[in-house]
């Protein structure tokens, strides 16, 4: 049998493939958590540099400008995950209540469609340091509503869309690169 070099290729990147867990954790009626896990080629203080600049990693299909580098993350209590609208408006994504530089960052909100609805928020990214200057993240998003609010429709599409942030954050630090 003859191997194709495309073929050993994929086989060399899919052995580094750093571990992977996404699972929408509970979903009812009344809300839903979801739970990401990645692990990165990077410190716990390199990925922190890499999170709170989310205009590096979020993707801008899931803005309301069409374009990641209007988002700014301000980590600190109090502080706004916002982004600057064309218009001259403003949008906050989030708010920060609790940052723990190198460990964990806590927001509370709603995203996206779920902004006008009368709802509960909490994202937190807890960042573990592992083995040889990784990083194990957990990214958990907690919504919570009024009876009949229908939230187990929303797991499935938000569990996406998380997905895919968290996905874009640990491609940019792999190698331990924490700037953009």
């Amino acid at each position: 049998m003859i191997v194709k070099p495309f073929v050993i290729a994929a086989a060399a990147v899919l052995s580094v493939v750093h571990p992977v867990r996404a699972e929408v954790l509970r979903a009812d009626d009344t809300g839903f958590a979801i739970e990401h896990v990645r692990t990165l080629d990077a410190t716990p203080e390199a990925a922190w540099t890499r999170l709170v600049r989310p205009a590096a990693w979020w993707h801008p299909d899931h803005t309301w400008s069409a374009d990641a580098a209007n988002l700014s993350l301000d980590p600190r209590a109090g502080g706004c995950f916002c982004e600057a609208l064309p218009d001259g408006g403003s949008n906050e994504h989030l708010r920060v209540v609790h940052a723990a530089p190198g460990r964990l960052l806590r927001l509370d909100g709603r995203l996206g469609p779920l902004q006008p609805l009368p709802l509960t928020g909490v994202m937190s990214f807890e960042l573990a340091a592992g083995e040889s200057g990784s990083t194990t993240v957990t990214l958990r998003y907690v919504v919570a509503g009024p009876p009949g609010s229908a939230l187990q429709n929303w797991a499935p599409p938000v569990d996406s869309v998380l997905g895919q942030q968290i996905d874009r954050f640990a491609d940019l630090t792999i190698g331990g690169v924490g700037e953009p």
